[in-house]
């Protein structure tokens, strides 16, 4: 499916050696090294790096839509993200979970933001039927 619109920014990153390897981003902003889930070494995985960018971008959608509803957004939003590397058959795939804690507002206006940013947020657009995910209010 191709999509047009207006480009905002596009992410420039080279890796280097999988999983185990070295990953830096085109202006020097990212500069990671990366290891196996549960395996030797002090780097971080492309799992962890999922639930770190979807989690940052929800809580960015969830800004959004809270000021489209002209809510305001407590201090100490938070989630919790999981990202599951699963298999089955020898296939390998991703499952998911955001806990999103919004302490302070009311449980159903809390309902309707995360529910706005879920179906705006790039990430759960992006992985929307390709990927098991729950989003939770906790």
């Amino acid at each position: 499916m191709t999509q047009s619109g207006k480009l905002l920014y596009t992410a420039k990153v080279h890796t280097t050696g999988g999983r185990d390897g070295m990953s830096r981003s085109s202006d020097g902003r990212l500069d990671i090294r990366l290891s196996t889930p549960g395996g030797p070494g002090g780097g971080t995985n492309p799992e962890q790096l999922l639930a770190a960018g979807w989690s940052a971008c929800f809580e960015g959608a969830m800004a959004i839509a809270a000021r489209k509803m002209n809510i305001i957004l407590p201090p100490g939003v938070a989630i919790d993200a999981e990202v599951k590397l699963n298999i089955a058959d020898g296939a390998f795939f991703l499952s998911a979970r955001l806990n999103v804690s919004v302490p302070g507002l009311e449980r159903d206006v809390a309902l309707a933001v995360v529910e706005a940013a879920h179906q705006t947020c790039p990430y759960s657009n992006a992985t929307r039927g390709n990927i098991e995910a729950a989003i939770n209010l906790i």
